[in-house]
């Protein structure tokens, strides 16, 4: 894969067409107040997203030394108390290529205090209506976002013609939303939802001693006398439930979404088309797994090394036009060359489905079919999507 990726840019150097570029960008992580997880596994690192910028950084240099194209990219992590300050710093700095980490709220007033002439590129947050009817003509979305998932979800379901659902969902906010799109994803391509319960969130810590305990007493009970059903869908963004369910319902059946079958960007286990040899990049830099959050920071700053590879400028607003056309793809380790939707700056892209050791399945799904790509029957199509500022 290197090796023919050398060979391209050699090309474009011998041919003129690009020229060298000094390539300052940012990665903006704003770190929220979190409770601890429910397993010691899901710890978050300290480095988590700078990690893959980091990768990423090495990988557009290897790149760019042939074009004698430069890439340094500054990395910033805050309290959200602090983030506008820390952000108009980045600003008055001159950076207009800002990767950011950050939840919906921030990352939209972040997004329009930079204006059009800033090129934002969402690293983290699924939420749909990012793509949808809060869209913003300077956000490139690099996540799968919510709807992408529940499809990735739901067309494996139906592969395994398991068309009869058992959506459990949590009380909060995200949760909810969540839930929102697997009632689309079932509507879309004709599951059925039998039956709908919601878990509320106490804030009592399941990640005790007794921990186990409770949850074998409470699951089973919760989940008793529902409709009959195939499969039972998890809308759980807040992991206060989901981990719990395989082994507890009272009748058992698959479990996907949350907990069970997840739908995810990448994983550390993922070693197809290329990818172990990725992996081990990054473990040799950074001494431990690959997180979702690392990949994508690593997938948005390598959209960057691209598009300069191939237009020969850093601005930001030459960058962005170029990633929306029909030119722009990116080789990704999922099999497929990655693009953006231009009607709402999404980056099509396969989802993994991950059992917490291998990968599983990989959606869309065989016999998905869709005029432009199978990939554009995950999340928001075209006539589906209300966003206008890509118009």
């Amino acid at each position: 894969m290197r090796i023919l990726l050398v060979c391209g840019v050699l090309s474009l150097a011998i041919t003129g067409r690009v020229a060298a570029a000094e390539v300052r960008a940012a990665v903006f992580r704003i770190d929220y107040p979190t409770l601890a997880p429910i397993s010691r596994f899901d710890l978050v690192p300290e480095d988590i997203g700078f990690a893959g910028a980091r990768l990423a950084d090495e990988d557009n240099q290897t790149t760019g030394q042939f074009l004698g194209n430069t890439f340094e990219t500054d990395m910033v992590a805050v309290a959200p108390a602090d983030a506008d300050a820390a952000f108009d710093a980045l600003l008055a700095q001159g950076h207009d290529k800002i990767v950011m980490i950050a939840a919906q709220q921030d990352l939209l007033r972040l997004a329009d205090k930079a204006g059009d002439n800033v090129l934002v590129l969402n690293a983290s947050a699924p939420d749909t209506a990012l793509r949808d009817v809060e869209c913003r003509a300077n956000i490139l979305h690099i996540p799968p976002s919510h709807a992408m998932k529940a499809d990735a979800v739901a067309q494996f379901a139906l592969w395994k013609r398991w068309p009869r659902w058992f959506l459990i969902h949590g009380s909060n906010p995200a949760d909810r939303l969540l839930a929102d799109a697997y009632r689309h994803a079932a509507r879309k391509f004709g599951a059925k939802l039998v039956e709908e319960r919601e878990f509320e969130d106490t804030g009592g810590s399941r990640r005790t001693d007794t921990g186990h305990v409770l949850v074998q007493r409470q699951i089973p009970v919760f989940t008793q006398d529902a409709a009959d059903h195939d499969l039972v869908i998890a809308a759980d963004e807040s992991d206060v439930f989901a981990p719990y369910l395989g082994y507890h319902l009272w009748t058992p059946r698959p479990v996907m979404g949350s907990g069970g079958l997840r739908p995810v960007t990448f994983h550390a286990a993922h070693e197809a088309w290329g990818a172990t040899q990725f992996q081990r990049r990054f473990e040799a830099l950074t001494g431990r797994y690959i997180r979702e959050e690392d990949y994508q920071a690593w997938l948005a700053l390598r959209v960057i090394g691209e598009a300069v590879t191939r237009t020969g400028s850093a601005d930001a607003t030459t960058l962005r036009d170029y990633a929306l056309s029909d030119e722009f793809e990116l080789a990704a380790f999922k099999g497929v060359a990655v693009t953006f939707r231009p009607w709402n700056g999404q980056l099509r892209q396969p989802v993994l489905l991950y059992d917490g050791r291998i990968t599983v399945s990989v959606s869309p799904q065989e016999g998905f079919l869709h005029q432009r790509s199978p990939l554009d029957t995950l999340g928001l199509d075209e006539p589906e999507s209300t966003c206008a500022a890509f118009d």
